[in-house]
C-alpha cells in the first residue's frame, strides 16, 4: 500500500526577543499612509503661500515698491514661525501624555481652519488696514498647529515602523510634503496661466486657500481612523493608567545634548528646505525678472524628480545609516551652492534647471533621513515633546525666516549670491551636529522595544499572527481595555 509523502519539515526563524513588538504590516502601511496624507494637506498651504507670495504682496500689501509687498508678505509668513516653538510646547508635551493620534487630529482641524480663513479675508482696498491683521492672526493660527505637526507625525511613522525598515517608511512623511508643495505649487501655476492678472487678484488667489476646507476633511478622517502606536500603548501599560505629566524643564533640560543635535540637524534641512522650495520661485521671479510661469513649472519639475527619488533614498539610509547621507547632503551644499546659483542666474531654462535639480538632490539627503533621525534622538516618554520643542524652535529661528531674511540681505548688500552663501553657512552647522548624532539606523528607538516584522520570527500554523501577538504582548491588558490597539 503506497504511503503518503511527507512533507519536508519547516524551517524556522529565531523567535524574537521576549520584548520585541512584531509589527503588523497593514497597520503600518494605514499608519504611514495617514501621517503622509495628512503632512500633505498641512504643507499645501506653505507651497501656495509661497507661490502666490507675489500677488498676495499686491492684495494684502499695497505699495509702489515691489521689494516691499515682497517683505510684508514673507513677513507674515515668517510672522507664523514666532509661534510655532508654543505650538510646540502645547501639543508636544500633550502628545506624550495623552497619545500621538489625538493630538494630530486636533492639528488638523486648527490647520484647515486657518488656511480656509485666508480665502475669505477682504482685501486691503475694502477693509484697509484690517485685511494685514486679519491675514496675520490666521498665519498665527496655522503657526501654532504646525508646532505639533511634523514632530507628531514622524514620530508616529518611527514608532510603529520594524527597526530595519524605518528610513523607508519615515521618507514617506516628506513624499506627502513634497506632494502638498506640487499640488500647491500646481494650483497656483494653472491659474497663473489661466486667468488674467486682474481676476487672479480679485478672486483667483483666493481657490487654493478655500480648498483647504474639504481637504482639512479628509486628513481628519484619515487621522481619526489611526490607531495609538504600539509603542506609546505599552506606556500607558506600564503605568496602568494614563501617561503621567512630564516637567517641561525635563523635556528640555533633561535632553539638552540632543535638542541641540536637533536644532542643528533641523537647522540645515528647513534652512535648505525652505530656500528651494519657498523662495527661489520668488527669487526667480522678483530677483531675476525670471517669467512667472516657466519658473514655477521648472520648481514644479524639481519636486517631482525628489518624490520619485525620496523613497529610495529612505530605502539606502536602512542599508548605509542615516549619518553618512546626511552628511553627503551637508557636503554637497558646501561645495556646490555657489556654483548651482551662479546656474539658476545664468537664466536660461536648461540652467535653471540644472542648478535647482542639483540643490534637489542635495536636499534629498535630508528629506529621506531626518523623519527617521530625528525621532530617534529621543526616549519614549519624551519624544513628541523634546522633538516638538527642538524641530520648532529651529523652524522658527532658521527655516521659516529664510524667505525674510535672505530678502533682507540682497536689499542691503545688492548681493545676488546671498542665498548660496546662506545655504553654505547652514550645512558647515549641520555637519557638526551630524559629526555628533549617534547612528540609529537597524536599532530600536531609545526606550522602546526592538520593533521587527513577521518575517523575521517563527511562526507556526494555527498561532495567531505576529502583529496580533506583539500588540498583546506590547499594549498588556490594561491597554487593550482602554481599545488602544485593535487586532
Amino acid at each position: 500500500m503506497p504511503t503518503a509523502a511527507v512533507a519536508p519539515p519547516r524551517t524556522f526563524l529565531p523567535t524574537a526577543p521576549e520584548n520585541a513588538t512584531v509589527t503588523d504590516p497593514a497597520l503600518v502601511k494605514r499608519a504611514v499612509k495617514a501621517a503622509a496624507l495628512g503632512n500633505a494637506m498641512e504643507w499645501f498651504d506653505f507651497g501656495v503661500y509661497s507661490y502666490i507670495a507675489v500677488t498676495l504682496g499686491k492684495v494684502f500689501f499695497p505699495s509702489g515698491n515691489p521689494t516691499t509687498q515682497l517683505l510684508s508678505t514673507f513677513g507674515a509668513f515668517a510672522a507664523a514661525f514666532l509661534v510655532r516653538p508654543l505650538g510646540g510646547m502645547v501639543f508636544g508635551p500633550l502628545g506624550d501624555r495623552v497619545g500621538r493620534q489625538k493630538v494630530l487630529a486636533l492639528t488638523m482641524i486648527l490647520m484647515a481652519a486657518g488656511t480656509f480663513a485666508i480665502g475669505l479675508i477682504p482685501s486691503y482696498a475694502s477693509i484697509g488696514m484690517g485685511a494685514p491683521l486679519l491675514l496675520l492672526a490666521a498665519r498665527l493660527v496655522q503657526g501654532f498647529s504646525t508646532g505639533g505637526e511634523y514632530a507628531g507625525a514622524s514620530t508616529f511613522i518611527a514608532e510603529y515602523a520594524p527597526d530595519k525598515r524605518r528610513g523607508f517608511l519615515g521618507s514617506w512623511l516628506e513624499f506627502g510634503t513634497l506632494a502638498g508643495y506640487i499640488g500647491g505649487a500646481g494650483l497656483v501655476t494653472l491659474m497663473t496661466a489661466l486667468l488674467s492678472t486682474e481676476d487672479l487678484l480679485s478672486w483667483g488667489w483666493r481657490i487654493p486657500f478655500l480648498i483647504a476646507g474639504p481637504m482639512g476633511i479628509v486628513g481628519l478622517y484619515l487621522r481619526m481612523r489611526l490607531e495609538e502606536t504600539p509603542v506609546f500603548a505599552a506606556e500607558i501599560a506600564k503605568a496602568e493608567s494614563s501617561r503621567p505629566k512630564v516637567p517641561l524643564r525635563q523635556m528640555i533640560v533633561g535632553q539638552w545634548r540632543a535638542l541641540l543635535l536637533c536644532v542643528g540637524l533641523v537647522l540645515v534641512f528647513n534652512v535648505t528646505d525652505y530656500m528651494l522650495l519657498s523662495y527661489m520661485p520668488s527669487y526667480l521671479t522678483s530677483e531675476l525678472h525670471y517669467d512667472d510661469t516657466h519658473g514655477l513649472l521648472v520648481v514644479l519639475g524639481v519636486m517631482a524628480v525628489m518624490m520619485i527619488v525620496q523613497p529610495f533614498a529612505g530605502a539606502l539610509t536602512d542599508r548605509v545609516g542615516r549619518r553618512p547621507v546626511i552628511a553627503a547632503g551637508c557636503a554637497g551644499f558646501l561645495l556646490l551652492s555657489v556654483p548651482a546659483l551662479l546656474l539658476i542666474r545664468q537664466g536660461s531654462l536648461l540652467a535653471v534647471a540644472l542648478g535647482m535639480g542639483a540643490l534637489g538632490m542635495l536636499l534629498v539627503c535630508f528629506t529621506a533621513a531626518m523623519p527617521a533621525a530625528l525621532p530617534a534622538l529621543f526616549p519614549t516618554k519624551v519624544r513628541y515633546g523634546s522633538l516638538s520643542i527642538g524641530f520648532n524652535v529651529s523652524v522658527s529661528v532658521f527655516g521659516g525666516t529664510t524667505p525674510l531674511v535672505v530678502t533682507a540681505l540682497i536689499g542691503l548688500t545688492g548681493n545676488m549670491m546671498m542665498p548660496a552663501y546662506y545655504m553654505m553657512a547652514a550645512a558647515v552647522i549641520g555637519g557638526v551636529a551630524v559629526w555628533f548624532m549617534a547612528e540609529s539606523a537597524g536599532r530600536p528607538l531609545p526606550g522602546s522595544a526592538p520593533a521587527l516584522e513577521p518575517g523575521d520570527v517563527r511562526t507556526r500554523p494555527g498561532t495567531p499572527r505576529p502583529g496580533q501577538r506583539a500588540r498583546a504582548a506590547a499594549v498588556g491588558p490594561a491597554a487593550s481595555r482602554q481599545g488602544a490597539m485593535h487586532p
